[in-house]
């Protein structure tokens, strides 16, 4: 397989379906941001953390290339001409959106009670689950304004913001077992 093909060298892009967009297109947008959230959740991999997150981690990556692979499908060639789907991938399921929620409730039964806002940072390792979970509200609303203008499976969304919330969680977990301080925002007297 040849890495360039030249065939971006004017400013477009083909998408799943073989439909010519320019690169700044909302669709290639979300899921370039998608493929970067992919990138900074393997960053949190190579974290020094427990095996049980590390293969989490692998899993949402898998979901991930799954979402993107949505993203990156013209909606009017979604189907082909046989009647079959053109991606021949399990979906976004339920059940995934189910394992995020399972995950960060075990998370948070073992996490003290939140009363403030949390500053990020504490540890690098922290800090770069912060910064993901920044990345995943960014492919949120891109993918969400994609999603007013063609829709697509909205078990997406559902799957971005739950993941949101679980790298959140994530990082708390994370400032527990690094023993890191977690500062709490509260704000000034005026």
């Amino acid at each position: 397989m040849k890495i360039y093909t030249k065939t971006g060298d004017k400013g477009t892009t083909s998408l799943f379906g073989g439909t010519r967009v320019p690169k700044h297109h909302i669709r290639i947008e979300s899921y370039g941001t998608v493929d970067e959230l992919n990138s900074y959740i393997g960053l949190l991999r190579d974290q020094d953390t427990d095996n049980d997150t590390k293969e989490f981690l692998t899993e949402i990556q898998d979901r991930l290339f799954t979402i993107g692979s949505v993203l990156a499908t013209d909606p009017e060639k979604a189907t082909l001409k046989n009647g079959k789907e053109r991606l021949n991938i399990p979906k976004i399921s339920q059940e995934d959106i189910e394992k995020l929620e399972k995950e960060i409730d075990r998370m948070n039964d073992d996490l003290p009670e939140m009363t403030h806002f949390i500053l990020p940072g504490g540890h690098q390792s922290v800090s770069f689950c912060h910064i993901t979970r920044c990345v995943c509200r960014r492919a949120e609303r891109l993918s969400s304004a994609l999603y007013d203008i063609e829709a697509f499976d909205d078990k997406v969304l559902v799957y971005l913001n739950r993941l949101s919330d679980y790298l959140f969680v994530l990082a708390r977990m994370l400032s527990k077992q690094l023993q890191a301080e977690e500062i709490q925002w509260i704000p000034k007297k005026s």
